[in-house]
């Protein structure tokens, strides 16, 4: 057997362009927020433009790239992507909207009933103690608990911040105060059985959940219909998440240790 150096094939990496499923204004609004912020910061050069930044870390949100392709397809470091990543990600988080303004908003616009709804992210499931309380006995998975609301039409207008996989909808909706921002904004909201008890004012009541069915008492013919119209109501709900969702780098989160990255500088 003899020894050689040469290789057997062609091993360079290979490169491919992959369309993403965003408009050209989501990527101006990323870039614009980068060009901002590297003014806010002092920052007069960085190795990508920000326009090409915004693509790059809308590819790893929407299509869950990984950090490793996309760096080595753009002749950067992955370093450098993770901390471009995050860097947008704390952008976009301060432009989102507080509780109180968004239901604000949709009573401006003459909207009288938000949709609310609780969702379950997907995490890897982690050693230790700490980890038995992002188990969810609903969904039989670990995971972080995330509460919305929707308008009429299932547009994300609200979401919480998160919060363990075994936390109710109930136990996040009364921490986050949900009933008295939609009394202040005199806004209804249509939610369902996970939510009954949180409104137990008869006779002006904000919440509407629907009628549930026990061993003593059978739902009428007027308790199902209504139930059946509430469902009708609240599927465009469903139909928010299902688009929150399509970005897969929800579809199963994966922490990052818990390491501090230096300030971005590339």
């Amino acid at each position: 057997m003899t020894n050689t150096k040469k290789r057997a094939e062609d091993t360079r990496p290979l490169v491919y362009q992959c369309r993403l499923p965003l408009s050209t204004r989501t990527v101006n609004h990323l870039a614009d927020l980068l060009r901002r912020h590297l003014k806010t910061i002092r920052s007069r050069w960085r190795i990508l433009p920000p326009g090409k930044i915004a693509g790059i870390v809308l590819a790893v949100l929407r299509h869950d790239q990984r950090l490793a392709d996309m760096a080595g397809g753009n002749d950067v470091s992955e370093s450098a992507v993770r901390c471009w990543r995050d860097e947008l990600i704390g952008l976009l988080a301060a432009q989102a909207p507080r509780l109180d303004r968004a239901l604000k908003k949709i009573a401006k616009l003459g909207g009288e009933v938000v949709l609310i709804d609780g969702t379950l992210i997907r995490t890897q499931r982690r050693t230790g103690k700490a980890d038995r309380r992002n188990y969810s006995g609903k969904h039989r998975s670990h995971g972080l608990h995330f509460l919305a609301l929707t308008d009429e039409n299932g547009r994300m207008i609200w979401i919480s911040a998160a919060r363990p996989g075994r936390t109710h909808d109930n136990t996040a909706a009364r921490h986050d105060h949900i009933l008295a921002h939609l009394r202040a904004a005199g806004i209804g909201a249509l939610t369902d059985l996970g939510f009954r008890g949180l409104d137990n004012n008869l006779l002006d009541p904000v919440i509407v959940t629907g009628y549930i069915a026990t061993r003593t008492h059978k739902l009428t013919r007027g308790e199902k219909e209504a139930n059946r119209v509430l469902a009708v109501g609240r599927a465009p709900v469903e139909h928010g998440f299902a688009h929150l969702k399509n970005w897969r780098i929800l579809t199963k989160l994966r922490p990052p240790p818990p390491a501090s990255c230096a300030p971005c500088s590339s």
